[in-house]
Protein backbone atom coordinates (compact mmCIF):
# COMPACT_ATOMS: atom_id res chain seq x y z
CA UNK A 1 0.00 0.00 0.00
CA UNK A 2 2.85 2.39 0.80
CA UNK A 3 4.34 2.01 -2.67
CA UNK A 4 0.89 2.48 -4.24
CA UNK A 5 0.31 5.72 -2.33
CA UNK A 6 3.76 6.99 -3.26
CA UNK A 7 3.16 6.16 -6.92
CA UNK A 8 -0.23 7.89 -7.03
CA UNK A 9 0.87 11.01 -5.16
CA UNK A 10 4.04 11.51 -7.19
CA UNK A 11 2.17 10.76 -10.43
CA UNK A 12 -0.50 13.32 -9.64
CA UNK A 13 2.09 15.91 -8.60
CA UNK A 14 3.70 15.38 -12.00
CA UNK A 15 0.25 15.98 -13.54
CA UNK A 16 -0.05 19.15 -11.46
CA UNK A 17 3.32 20.29 -12.80
CA UNK A 18 2.16 19.60 -16.36
CA UNK A 19 -1.19 21.39 -15.84
CA UNK A 20 0.48 24.52 -14.49
CA UNK A 21 3.09 24.38 -17.25
CA UNK A 22 0.32 24.05 -19.88
CA UNK A 23 -1.01 27.55 -19.13
CA UNK A 24 0.11 29.52 -22.17
CA UNK A 25 -0.85 32.90 -20.72
CA UNK A 26 0.77 33.22 -17.30
CA UNK A 27 -1.85 35.76 -16.21
CA UNK A 28 -4.52 33.07 -16.58
CA UNK A 29 -2.99 31.20 -13.63
CA UNK A 30 -4.49 33.92 -11.42
CA UNK A 31 -7.89 34.32 -13.08
CA UNK A 32 -11.23 32.78 -12.18
CA UNK A 33 -14.53 32.72 -13.99
CA UNK A 34 -18.19 32.63 -13.01
CA UNK A 35 -18.68 31.57 -9.40
CA UNK A 36 -15.21 29.99 -9.13
CA UNK A 37 -13.32 31.69 -6.33
CA UNK A 38 -9.89 30.02 -6.42
CA UNK A 39 -7.46 30.47 -9.29
CA UNK A 40 -5.24 27.67 -10.58
CA UNK A 41 -2.23 29.44 -9.08
CA UNK A 42 -3.84 29.60 -5.66
CA UNK A 43 -4.93 25.96 -5.85
CA UNK A 44 -1.37 25.01 -6.77
CA UNK A 45 0.01 26.91 -3.76
CA UNK A 46 -2.66 25.29 -1.58
CA UNK A 47 -1.76 21.77 -2.71
CA UNK A 48 1.94 22.34 -2.10
CA UNK A 49 1.24 23.83 1.32
CA UNK A 50 -1.11 21.00 2.22
CA UNK A 51 1.29 18.20 1.29
CA UNK A 52 4.33 19.95 2.78
CA UNK A 53 2.41 20.28 6.03
CA UNK A 54 0.78 16.88 6.37
CA UNK A 55 3.47 14.72 4.78
CA UNK A 56 6.65 16.81 5.02
CA UNK A 57 6.28 18.41 8.44
CA UNK A 58 4.11 15.86 10.25
CA UNK A 59 5.51 12.60 8.86
CA UNK A 60 8.98 13.70 7.72
CA UNK A 61 9.79 16.28 10.40
CA UNK A 62 10.86 18.68 7.63
CA UNK A 63 10.34 21.83 9.68
CA UNK A 64 7.95 23.25 7.06
CA UNK A 65 5.74 26.02 8.45
CA UNK A 66 2.51 26.60 6.62
CA UNK A 67 0.97 29.97 5.82
CA UNK A 68 -2.45 28.76 4.65
CA UNK A 69 -3.97 32.24 4.20
CA UNK A 70 -1.15 33.14 1.78
CA UNK A 71 -1.98 30.07 -0.32
CA UNK A 72 -5.24 31.79 -1.24
CA UNK A 73 -4.26 35.46 -1.09
CA UNK A 74 -0.98 35.40 -3.04
CA UNK A 75 -1.24 36.62 -6.61
CA UNK A 76 1.05 36.76 -9.60
CA UNK A 77 3.61 34.27 -8.31
CA UNK A 78 5.69 33.52 -11.44
CA UNK A 79 4.87 30.27 -13.19
CA UNK A 80 8.50 29.18 -12.83
CA UNK A 81 8.20 29.53 -9.03
CA UNK A 82 4.98 27.50 -8.96
CA UNK A 83 6.65 24.77 -11.01
CA UNK A 84 9.65 24.79 -8.67
CA UNK A 85 7.37 24.41 -5.64
CA UNK A 86 5.50 21.51 -7.25
CA UNK A 87 8.75 19.72 -8.09
CA UNK A 88 10.13 20.25 -4.59
CA UNK A 89 6.87 18.95 -3.14
CA UNK A 90 6.98 15.87 -5.37
CA UNK A 91 10.55 15.13 -4.27
CA UNK A 92 9.64 15.64 -0.60
CA UNK A 93 6.63 13.32 -0.84
CA UNK A 94 8.68 10.56 -2.46
CA UNK A 95 11.51 10.91 0.06
CA UNK A 96 9.25 11.06 3.10
CA UNK A 97 7.05 8.14 2.13
CA UNK A 98 10.11 6.01 1.30
CA UNK A 99 11.25 6.46 4.89
CA UNK A 100 8.01 5.05 6.30
CA UNK A 101 7.55 1.41 7.16
CA UNK A 102 4.35 -0.49 6.29
CA UNK A 103 3.54 -0.72 10.01
CA UNK A 104 3.57 3.10 10.20
CA UNK A 105 0.45 3.17 8.05
CA UNK A 106 -1.57 1.40 10.75
CA UNK A 107 -0.52 3.86 13.45
CA UNK A 108 -2.69 6.86 14.23
CA UNK A 109 -1.75 9.92 12.21
CA UNK A 110 0.21 12.23 14.58
CA UNK A 111 -2.40 15.01 14.47
CA UNK A 112 -6.18 14.93 14.63
CA UNK A 113 -7.14 16.69 11.40
CA UNK A 114 -10.59 15.51 10.33
CA UNK A 115 -12.31 15.79 13.73
CA UNK A 116 -11.46 12.23 14.73
CA UNK A 117 -8.43 9.98 15.08
CA UNK A 118 -7.46 8.11 11.92
CA UNK A 119 -4.68 5.88 10.72
CA UNK A 120 -1.84 7.30 8.68
CA UNK A 121 -3.00 5.12 5.77
CA UNK A 122 -6.50 6.62 5.91
CA UNK A 123 -5.15 10.17 5.99
CA UNK A 124 -2.73 9.52 3.11
CA UNK A 125 -5.67 8.28 1.03
CA UNK A 126 -7.53 11.46 1.99
CA UNK A 127 -4.55 13.58 0.88
CA UNK A 128 -4.45 11.68 -2.40
CA UNK A 129 -8.11 12.38 -3.15
CA UNK A 130 -7.71 16.02 -2.10
CA UNK A 131 -4.87 16.41 -4.62
CA UNK A 132 -6.92 14.73 -7.33
CA UNK A 133 -9.97 16.92 -6.63
CA UNK A 134 -8.06 20.18 -6.99
CA UNK A 135 -6.06 18.86 -9.94
CA UNK A 136 -9.35 18.40 -11.79
CA UNK A 137 -10.40 21.94 -10.91
CA UNK A 138 -7.12 23.30 -12.28
CA UNK A 139 -7.57 21.32 -15.49
CA UNK A 140 -11.07 22.72 -16.03
CA UNK A 141 -9.98 26.27 -15.26
CA UNK A 142 -7.13 26.03 -17.76
CA UNK A 143 -9.41 24.72 -20.49
CA UNK A 144 -12.10 27.34 -19.82
CA UNK A 145 -9.68 30.26 -19.62
CA UNK A 146 -7.52 29.24 -22.57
Amino acid sequence: MLQDLTTILTRDLEKLYNEIDAFTAEANLWKTTGNITNSAGNLCLHLCGNLNTYIGAKLGDSGYERNRPAEFSSKDVPKAELLKQVEQTREMVAKTLQQLQPADLEQNYPEQVLDKPMTTAFFLVHLTTHLSYHLGQINYLRRVLE
